[in-house]
């Protein structure tokens, strides 16, 4: 038996186990785990921005057990179960899939996107936005959003276009700070800039959320040399000027190669 099956078998009857026996286990909802499953998608999006493949196998275990225990809580609901789970999926799979599992062809990925989104037009969605999640976070959503737009042909012909529209959106920003926009004005600008940078990354094949993500580990990395640097002299940086700490930030920077 192919081993694959074998351990997602034991996986199940473990879960069935729990269910019955396990005092916490029992007391679980969909609500109760909901953030603890989002903390475990986080923590797999570390590993793999890490590299770390161990983790990300160990991660990959934990969302597993989520993804069983729910399946687990909608067969007590008598909703649905681990099978239903695995059947819609598969048969959303082949019908998203004509190119492999129908007679549809297609000369690249994009085709295969674009053909997706409009698959999805016809399974009586009435917009291709409704498979963007509201929660998301405010840079994933927008690059979702114009992903999903996109494949139905609503963007820009070429990345020139694109980098213009940054250069206005900065500029109308320059405009309303010289001419004391208010508060709100400033914010609605700044997120025009903001949607078209993000616009931007996709032109050049950049997820502009990892790219964030990135720089953001890289700063608190550099920062926090600069703090062990000055620490280790008998310094504050309480008591430094900011050209002074710039000498231990290009420090940081040297080290980091």
């Amino acid at each position: 038996m192919d081993q694959r099956l074998i351990e997602f078998e034991r996986l199940l009857k473990i879960m069935d186990e729990l269910r019955a026996q396990c005092p916490w286990d029992k007391e679980q909802t969909f609500d109760s785990l909901r953030h603890l499953t989002i903390e475990e998608m986080y923590e797999l999006s570390d590993a793999i921005l890490e590299k770390n493949l161990d983790e990300i196998r160990k991660e990959l275990g934990d969302l597993m057990l989520h993804l069983v225990f729910y399946a687990k809580l909608g067969e007590e609901a008598g909703s649905f179960g681990i099978a239903e789970v695995l059947k819609g999926i598969n048969e959303k799979l082949i019908g998203r899939h004509p190119h492999i599992y129908g007679d549809v062809k297609v000369n690249s990925a994009t085709d295969v996107k674009d053909n997706w989104e409009k698959i999805k037009l016809t399974e009586g969605r009435e917009s291709v936005l409704e498979g963007v999640p509201m929660s998301l976070p405010a840079i994933v959503k927008a690059y979702r959003i114009q992903d999903k737009v996109r494949g139905v042909g609503f963007d820009w012909d070429n990345v020139e276009q694109v980098w213009e529209k940054v250069e206005e959106e900065i500029a109308e920003l320059k405009h309303e700070l010289a001419n004391g926009a208010d508060v709100l004005k400033t914010e609605m600008e700044f997120g025009d800039l903001l949607f078209a940078l993000v616009n931007f990354a996709r032109f050049i094949d950049v997820n502009p959320e990892t790219a964030l993500e990135r720089t953001n580990r890289k700063f608190i990395k550099r920062f926090k040399y600069l703090e062990k640097a000055v620490n280790a002299e008998g310094k504050s940086l309480h008591d430094m000027n900011l050209a002074e700490m710039d000498v231990y930030w290009e420090k940081a920077k040297e080290v980091e190669g």
